[in-house]
Formats: C-alpha cells, sequence, structure tokens
C-alpha cells in the first residue's frame, strides 16, 4: 500500500491488495482514511468513511436558527425579525395575580 501525494489520510491499494487485505482496509476507513483503489496503474474507486448520522434535534436547532426563530449561543444579536413578532395575550390581572401568589408562597 502506497501513501497518495499530498492527503495525509488518503492511501492507495491495488484491487489485488484490496481484495487480500479488505478487513485492515475497512478498519483504516473507519479511522477516517479515504482509500483510493487502483486497476493496472488507474483509479477506478475511492472508499471513504460514511458521515455519522445527523442528530435530529441538532437538525431542527439548525432550520430553528435558519428562519430567524433562535439564535446560536454566541452570535450576540437577535435577528431584524424579533421585533415584529406577535407578543403573547396576557388577560388582564394575570401577571398581578402571578405575582400576589409568588410573594405568598415565599412566605409560606
Amino acid at each position: 500500500m502506497k501513501k497518495h501525494g499530498k492527503a495525509k489520510n488518503r492511501k492507495v491499494a491495488q484491487v489485488s491488495e484490496l481484495k487480500a487485505g479488505l478487513s485492515g482496509y475497512l478498519a483504516q476507513v473507519k479511522r477516517g482514511e479515504e482509500i483510493i483503489v487502483t486497476e493496472r496503474g488507474r483509479t477506478i474507486a475511492k472508499i471513504i468513511p460514511v458521515p455519522p448520522p445527523e442528530n435530529d434535534e441538532e437538525a431542527r436547532m439548525r432550520e430553528a436558527e435558519r428562519q430567524g426563530r433562535i439564535i446560536v449561543r454566541g452570535s450576540g444579536r437577535l435577528p431584524d425579525s424579533f421585533f415584529a413578532w406577535e407578543r403573547p395575550k396576557v388577560p388582564e390581572g394575570a401577571i398581578e395575580r402571578w405575582i400576589a401568589w409568588e410573594r405568598y408562597e415565599d412566605e409560606s
């Protein structure tokens, strides 16, 4: 097996080498390396690692960020559309009742 050019994690294997040592080559791919497969000196294939499956929660968070509904930590600013959003409707006197309830709970 030969190293290939400048790329660190890329190796070249002839078809015959790949057949003889498939499990070893697959172990290298699992570690993140790429295998270039050649036949009679011509490149015929590339074996690459499969990316890990995306976490559904991460995908939802990215979509919410894209839509401007959330801000990723560290961005430091609210989206321009934030102040145009409809504010929640709070029934008359609800806040005062909650404050009174909270104060009563603290005294108990």
